[in-house]
């Protein structure tokens, strides 16, 4: 969801040619698959198709990108026990620290055992803290 609503933006702003946008999870226990079916269908409700397909988080993504986020702590705290070095560490975000509602809960929940009202929330958060995320960086 966060790739896709990101990209989203980044298209509709314009600015597409300045970001690279991949999702990657820790595991590699659904590589290849697409998004769970109900969470695509939230985002087609907002004009967004998920159409990538998942995959393993690299050691080498930290040098493909400026930027690593998390959606909760404990993926976070997992892709800093990856990281090489200290730039490493300072690419590592958590989702939610640009998600002006967050009011210090920093995990995006996970929706899966949760009704489609779960999958909409996510959506919302996530929407939230990437306009955010994408205005900041827009701002540098």
């Amino acid at each position: 969801m966060a790739q896709g609503v990101f990209q989203h933006l980044v298209d509709q702003r314009r600015v597409s040619s300045k970001y690279r946008v991949d999702s990657a999870g820790i595991g590699n226990w659904h590589d290849g698959e697409l998004a769970d079916p109900r969470m695509r269908r939230t985002a087609l409700r907002h004009n967004i198709k998920l159409d990538g397909r998942a995959r393993q988080f690299k050691i080498e993504d930290f040098d493909r990108f400026d930027l690593v986020v998390a959606m909760d702590r404990r993926n976070r705290d997992d892709l800093l026990r990856l990281a090489r070095t200290e730039s490493d560490r300072h690419k590592i975000h958590l989702m939610r620290e640009y998600d002006i509602e967050a009011a210090g809960n920093l995990d995006v929940p996970d929706p899966y055992y949760s009704e489609s009202r779960g999958f909409e929330n996510v959506y919302q958060i996530v929407r939230r803290a990437s306009q955010t995320l994408l205005h900041s960086l827009e701002k540098m």
